[in-house]
């Protein structure tokens, strides 16, 4: 068949960014997941996974690859208080806290939008989840009130730790996209993922989501 690019329906293109849950990682497991309000970026930064050539008798021998490591960027205008601790605050007493701590492990979702020529921004979603997160200190910015309204947003620095998946290399993150899975799957994804009027948000592993979608 011959090749036709641009067709109606296939312009597609990712925006946006909304539906951030923070999972406290809590005596070995996810404890109940909260809403992230105030998300404006999340940014991935993917490291390493760089070609070391090694030679012999004069040519080439093999390429051998580095290991990838997954960071990202969180930025926000405002956090939830059970991150306090994933940013190396404790609460001495109801309202006053402290800063130098010891940076307890978090998990952590988001949303970006797919959009196309047709339908927009509504074609669809892409779901990201990311696994054993750690914060790292940032500059904290703080200005005078003046004759131009701003806010002092908030930024993160995140390093994370793979998790297994069956018959795969580990991974930090794993990516649902809406305009491949039935309706029915992604609804007992979602409901795992931010809870229902009878059940937890929980952040599942890649292999619980494995089992989700037989």
């Amino acid at each position: 068949m011959k090749l036709a690019w641009d067709k109606t329906g296939e312009r597609l293109y990712e925006t946006g960014v909304d539906r951030g849950v923070l999972y406290p990682f809590l005596e070995g497991a996810y404890a109940a997941g909260v809403a992230w309000n105030g998300l404006t970026a999340v940014n991935e930064s993917p490291s390493g996974a760089e070609p070391t050539a090694l030679w012999a008798n004069n040519n080439k021998y093999v390429t051998l690859m580095s290991a990838e490591e997954l960071g990202l960027t969180i930025e926000a205008y405002t956090y939830p208080e059970e991150f306090e601790p994933c940013d190396g605050s404790a609460e001495l007493s109801e309202g006053v806290t402290i800063g130098q701590q010891d940076r307890k492990h978090f998990g952590f979702s988001y949303r970006s939008l797919i959009g196309n020529d047709e339908s927009g921004n509504n074609h669809g979603y892409k779901i990201h989840l990311v696994y054993d997160c750690l914060a790292s200190p940032t500059e904290k910015n703080r200005s005078s009130v003046n004759d131009s309204p701003d806010v002092s947003p908030f930024s993160w620095e995140v390093s994370t730790t793979p998790v297994p998946v069956e018959g795969y290399k580990s991974t930090s993150m794993l990516t649902i996209d809406s305009t491949k899975i039935p309706a029915v799957k992604l609804a007992a994804i979602e409901e795992k993922l931010y809870g229902t009027a009878a059940s937890e948000p929980t952040l599942p592993l890649p292999d619980e989501i494995v089992e989700l979608l037989k």
